[in-house]
């Protein structure tokens, strides 16, 4: 058995710098035409001057690993309480960013130039809203009196939700979702509002990070949250909504950062996410929504046209092998590990 989709895009992944991002930008450009780049670099990625320098060092890389690739890096801008509106609103007017990220401040890796007080940012919202340019939200709060496993919907209840209210005209993808509510959320809504989930979040619970032993190289943010979370995920995504789409939020970090005394939050996903896709809608009898998942829905709501050029995946007998580990200087980047057989491969995309 096998299908051919429109080539697919990833709408959040991160590819870091300098040596890592030479080491991991071919993972990606091998399966995916576009992909919204992420912009906790340190420092970040603030300016439209800042995002152009970074979108030459991706183009650079990625010709590098994978000469005569048509793979686009699209641009987001890291959102602080000092950011200019008239920088971002130029930026997304001449092409150089395509959305702009909010992270709370200390929500995640490299988030602690993030926002502490939503009420600092509107003039920037407001600008934002008023000339179509979509915000990317990791939907957590960071409280600590709040439980990691509760930081999402919480998120949603005292933060996205008055957001919404009193600016509803502002276009948002709520990131990386990763709870019954959240799902819920964004598919009760009817209007300016979707979402954005990962290959990992389909595939695995906390008993994968938790039960037997800590298990670092599932350890993410937002975490993984109990089997019923993710079999809401599983059915949003196999819905059809166009709502929702992929957003890998492959994160690379070297194997000694991640499995340390305080390891680093990230799943690199980047080499077999399409496979583990493929395994999850089969599952699911789903297979004729993959395509809406991974290769429409996103340019749809980014206002961009599909991709003319295709990709096979085929299912096959044997088990489809882990992708080979990525060696960073005198480390190694581990790849995701589905925990269950998968048995589809990528027939090479069609980039014609």
């Amino acid at each position: 058995m096998q299908i051919t989709l429109t080539q697919p895009d990833d709408w959040h992944l991160h590819l870091r710098d300098d040596a890592m991002l030479r080491a991991v930008a071919g993972s990606t450009a091998r399966h995916f035409s576009r992909a919204l780049i992420m912009p906790n670099l340190v420092p970040p990625v603030v300016t439209g001057n800042d995002a152009r320098s970074y979108r030459a060092r991706i183009v650079k890389a990625v010709e590098e690993a994978l000469p005569g690739s048509n793979f686009t890096p699209l641009m987001t801008l890291y959102l602080t309480e000092s950011t200019d509106a008239g920088d971002v609103v130029q930026a997304a007017a001449d092409g150089t960013i395509l959305a702009v990220k909010l992270y709370p401040a200390g929500a995640t890796t490299n988030s602690a130039s993030g926002v502490t007080d939503i009420d600092r940012v509107m003039p920037v919202l407001e600008a934002m809203a008023q000339h179509d340019i979509v915000l990317c939200v990791h939907g957590e709060v960071t409280d600590s009196g709040v439980d990691i496993f509760d930081r999402e919907a919480r998120f949603i209840e005292t933060v996205l939700e008055p957001l919404r209210r009193n600016l509803p005209e502002l276009r948002i993808v709520l990131e990386h979702v990763t709870t019954r509510e959240g799902a819920s959320y964004v598919a009760d809504s009817t209007k300016n509002l979707a979402a954005s989930l990962t290959p990992h979040h389909l595939m695995i619970n906390r008993n994968h990070l938790l039960a037997g032993g800590i298990r670092p190289h599932y350890y993410c943010l937002p975490i993984a949250k109990r089997e019923e979370h993710r079999q809401a995920l599983v059915n949003a995504a196999t819905s059809g909504d166009p709502g929702f789409f992929l957003g890998t939020d492959s994160a690379p970090h070297t194997r000694a950062t991640k499995e340390s005394s305080c390891g680093c939050a990230g799943v690199f996903n980047a080499a077999n996410t399409m496979v583990c896709l493929a395994s999850v809608f089969e599952e699911a009898g789903a297979l004729d929504k993959l395509e809406a998942f991974v290769s429409l829905n996103g340019p749809q709501w980014y206002g961009l046209e599909p991709n003319r050029s295709t990709m096979t995946l085929r299912k096959e007998t044997n088990e489809t092998p882990l992708p080979d580990v990525i060696t960073v200087g005198d480390d190694r980047v581990i790849p995701f590990d589905p925990a269950r057989p998968v048995y589809w491969n990528v027939v090479d995309p069609d980039f014609s």
